[in-house]
This record gives structure tokens, C-alpha cells and sequence, in this order.
């Protein structure tokens, strides 16, 4: 017979405040309070922080009352900032039509001439990349007339070589021996990918590693990384992933919100422009460039990619 563990007594209301993710709103409530305690005397006479304080004491779901209020705004104000971010992707999108260009290097899957194009930019360390790779690969089966295209966006190193930028030129080396969907499903399902473990990966999923080895440390693979990033830093994209549809930039992440944008896209939409063309001339990625030095953006290349665009 299993003993029963002892029964930890229910925390307080003050306990379950200042736990977890609220302690950050519900200190800055508790701050607030004081200092109105602090600058009343000034203002209504010297019983009214007392008053107050013994209100709070016998009351102190008031506290939550304000944590909550302020947790609202947060979320209002985060909602405000995505549409406004999201329609100012669309419109460098719009006016740059060939930043969201399908060539013939990128893991493109589904009818070349389809109606409907969703790409997604990722990274394969980020846990919202993560956690929607499930629900992409399900709408891929779902909607075979619909193009799915890939595009590495390896964020999280920041400018330097890690392990975000291993598993994308990994991910590219499998696309090139045609590997790319069982690869990129491991590598997503991987909770903490390193080197060794992305190595791994190519061998389980049947990826020549002599080759692969070649490929990610090609010079034709380099650049086809820095045209993604540059591509993605001139959108103006702030995180990942990111997702489009006929070349619109979605607020939401949310399977639902983008099954229905897929849906509303092949009701709707025209022929879509997003057919496969050569990789980048020299002079389409210089206008890619200057598109994000105009908007004011930091160089997308990381210093790998740089010493590689030979």
C-alpha cells in the first residue's frame, strides 16, 4: 500500500501573489500602495495610510484585484504592439515583393504552381518553433494543394556559430539529399539539441555525414543562409516563428488562427505569386540589403556567414 504524503497546508492569498508569474505585477501593486500610503498624510490628513493599511489587511483580495487589472493592460497593450508590428512586416513585404521570394534552394514542399504558400521563419532552438512544428506537419498532410516553404532563421546565437546555426546548415545539408521533413521533425522534437546530438539526428534519418559535413561548410550553403537572414531582418521580423500566408505576416502563432487564414487564402485568394525562381542575383541581394538599412535594421549576416559569402 502507498503511503500518502502529508498535506502541505493551502497557501495564503499573499503566498499565491507573490508566486510564480505574477510576483513581478503583484510587487509593483504592493508599490504602488505604499507609496500612496507614503504621500497621503500630505494630502488628507495623517489617519489615512493607517485607515488604508487596515482596509488591506482585512481586505487583501483588493491586491489581486489590481494585479489582475494590470496583467489586462499588459495584454492589451502586447496585442497593440503586434498589430502595429505585424503591419509594418506587411508593408515591406508589400513593397518588397522578392524579400518573401521561393527559390530553388529553399525547402519547398507541395504544388509549385499552388494557390496557397505558407512560410514559416524559425529558429530550431525556439520553443514556439517547437511547439507549433507538430501542428505544421499535420497541416502539410491535411492540405496537400497548398506549398509549405522553410526558411531558417537561426536567431538565438545571435551573431555568432552555435548551435541554432548548426542545426539550420544541418537541416539544409539533409534538404540537399532529400532529408529535410524527417530531419527538421527531429530536430523539433529535440529538447536540447547540441552538436553531437544534431549529428545524430543526420545518421538516424539516413543523411550521408561526409556529405552533410561538405555541404554546411560550403560556401554556396552560406549564402543561401545569409539571403534568408537578410531577407528576414529587411521584413522588419522581430522574433520567431513567423509565419505567412500568401504573403501576409500573421499576429498569432495559434494552430487555429492559422488554419483559418488557410482556409480564408484558398476561398479567396488569386493565383499566388510565390512560383520557384533561381537563387538571388549579386544585385537582388544588394537591394535586399539596402532594404534593411533603410528601415534602419542591423546587418541580418551572421560574422560565420560573412567569412563564408565568398
Amino acid at each position: 500500500m502507498t503511503e500518502t504524503p502529508d498535506r502541505k497546508p493551502a497557501p495564503s492569498l499573499p503566498e499565491r501573489l507573490l508566486s510564480g508569474g505574477r510576483a513581478g505585477i503583484a510587487a509593483l501593486a504592493v508599490s504602488i500602495v505604499a507609496l500612496a500610503i507614503a504621500v497621503a498624510p500630505y494630502a488628507t490628513g495623517t489617519d489615512f495610510g493607517s485607515r488604508v493599511k487596515a482596509y488591506l489587511v482585512q481586505n487583501p483580495e483588493v491586491l489581486q484585484e489590481v494585479s489582475l487589472a494590470l496583467d489586462q493592460r499588459a495584454q492589451q497593450q502586447q496585442i497593440v504592439d503586434n498589430r502595429r508590428k505585424t503591419a509594418e512586416i506587411n508593408a515591406r513585404a508589400a513593397a518588397n515583393p522578392d524579400l518573401l521570394a521561393v527559390d530553388s534552394r529553399d525547402a519547398a514542399f507541395g504544388p509549385e504552381d499552388a494557390r496557397v504558400t505558407v512560410i514559416e521563419f524559425f529558429d530550431f532552438r525556439c520553443p514556439g518553433c517547437k511547439a507549433t512544428a507538430p501542428e505544421v506537419l499535420r497541416m502539410m498532410q491535411a492540405h496537400p494543394d497548398v506549398r509549405f516553404v522553410f526558411k531558417e532563421w537561426p536567431i538565438l546565437d545571435g551573431p555568432s556559430n552555435g548551435v541554432s546555426h548548426y542545426a539550420a546548415r544541418a537541416a539544409q545539408a539533409a534538404h540537399r539529399q532529400g532529408k529535410y521533413l524527417p530531419v527538421f521533425q527531429a530536430l523539433m522534437a529535440e529538447p536540447a539539441l547540441s552538436e553531437s546530438a544534431i549529428d545524430r539526428i543526420l545518421e538516424a534519418n539516413g543523411v550521408s555525414v561526409s556529405e552533410a559535413e561538405a555541404a554546411m561548410a560550403s560556401s554556396e550553403l552560406a549564402r543561401h543562409m545569409a539571403d534568408m537572414q537578410t531577407s528576414a531582418m529587411a521584413l522588419g521580423l522581430v522574433g520567431t516563428p513567423t509565419f505567412f500566408v500568401n504573403g501576409r505576416a500573421m499576429e498569432s502563432i495559434e494552430p487555429a488562427a492559422r488554419e483559418r487564414a488557410l482556409r480564408e487564402a484558398k476561398a479567396g485568394c488569386a493565383q499566388a505569386r510565390f512560383r520557384l525562381i533561381p537563387p538571388p542575383t549579386q544585385s537582388v541581394r544588394a537591394r535586399r540589403s539596402a532594404s534593411a538599412a533603410a528601415a534602419g535594421l542591423p546587418s541580418a549576416v551572421s560574422a560565420w556567414a560573412r567569412t563564408k559569402w565568398l
